[in-house]
């Protein structure tokens, strides 16, 4: 019994999905539309129909990187909610090396724009990481505060020194068509940005399971103290675990420019850094399920735009769903496995079992 309770507790984040649907379910109620009929038309659009499954894949490659950006920190103990502000700056980056570095054969140049672009990612993630490492300024209030920091340089940098000519919105001049990012499937805007997104998630597993990295991660997540007597240097790794974050949210931004954009945009995020927040602990933390619950979120977007056609319900009510899958596994966190408490609840349950049971003298008439 004591391995089913705890069984139910390991998936909390998929009953908080659960819940969130049924809630939802009577948003979607109060719309006029049948919500079985509306969650048929959402979820089969969005993982069967195949225009429905590229534009899940396209939605997918952003937030699998922002949910690992947010994870590899949180595995020190550290909290990165400043993946937005790394979405933006890699784009800039990324495209400021798309568009100004000498010609070069296009693989290249792909390269060097990936590359670039996780090193902006890296470098604005490195601010707080010093800030917090050596001088123990809070992660937190610093990466949200610099969030906008890079939100308003991108701004003026597509209005202003990087506009392109006669541009009626503020964006970029577009960038070569040879950077253009592969699609994986044929005539969709799904890009490879989504596979290798999926590959760096098996990979930080990997390294989470079985790397030294890892190991450090996790130790100075659990006690950075015990972690320092024991000779591991707390404020190396709390830097390395942001740069390798910064590097994440980054290239991002990166695959954003070169799969599907093509050019830089002002706001061209619609807040996946903090979708990656979501994910990361819908997720558990885990590098694998962080591609589930992120194929999940993208679904739900993907998904929306069918919803409303097929049973008219507005896709706002998908937002107000979002919102919801958040309350409740934000809730979940609450709930922690007592393996104490449920010994002793069980104990007590058996023992008032036994002495109700017929012949045992509990159930005895005075």
């Amino acid at each position: 019994m004591l391995g089913a309770i705890r069984f139910l507790y390991m998936f909390k984040s998929v009953w908080a999905v659960v819940a969130a649907l049924i809630v939802g379910s009577f948003l979607i109620k109060l719309a006029g539309s049948d919500p079985i009929e509306a969650y048929v038309a959402l979820f089969k659009g969005a993982f069967t129909e195949y225009y429905g499954v590229g534009s899940t894949l396209v939605k997918m490659s952003p937030l699998v990187l922002a949910g690992l950006a947010v994870t590899v920190p949180l595995r020190a103990g550290q909290f990165n909610i400043g993946v937005e502000g790394q979405i933006y700056m890699g784009a800039l980056f990324a495209t400021l090396a798309a568009l100004y570095l000498p010609a070069m054969p296009g693989w290249l140049h792909i390269l060097a724009a990936s590359l670039s672009g996780m090193i902006g990612g890296a470098f604005w993630a490195l601010i707080p990481a010093i800030l917090k490492a050596y001088y123990r300024v809070n992660e937190i209030i610093v990466t949200l505060l610099m969030n906008y920091v890079a939100i308003n340089i991108v701004s003026y940098a597509v209005s202003g020194p990087m506009m392109a000519p006669d541009a009626p919105y503020p964006y970029s001049h577009e960038i070569p068509e040879a950077l253009f990012l592969p699609h994986v499937l044929p005539r969709t805007d799904a890009h490879l940005g989504v596979v290798i997104g999926i590959v760096l998630a098996i990979v930080i597993f990997a390294v989470f399971r079985y790397g030294t990295f890892g190991f450090t991660l996790s130790t100075v997540g659990k006690n950075a103290r015990a972690a320092e007597y024991a000779g591991v240097s707390v404020r190396r790794t709390i830097v390395l675990a942001f740069v390798v974050a910064g590097a994440m949210g980054g290239l991002a931004g990166t695959y954003e420019v070169l799969g599907l954009k093509y050019r830089l945009f002002h706001h061209f995020s619609p807040g996946y850094g903090y979708d990656g927040i979501v994910i990361t602990f819908l997720a558990g933390a885990n590098p694998l399920f962080v591609v589930i619950a992120a194929t999940f979120l993208a679904g739900l977007r993907s998904g929306a735009g069918i919803m409303q056609r097929a049973v008219g319900v507005d896709a706002t009510v998908i937002e107000a769903i979002q919102g919801l899958v958040v309350i409740f596994v934000a809730m979940g966190l609450a709930f922690r496995f007592d393996r104490t408490y449920w010994a002793k609840f069980l104990h007590t349950r058996r023992a008032a079992d036994r002495g109700l049971a017929p012949g045992s003298g509990g159930d005895k008439p005075p």
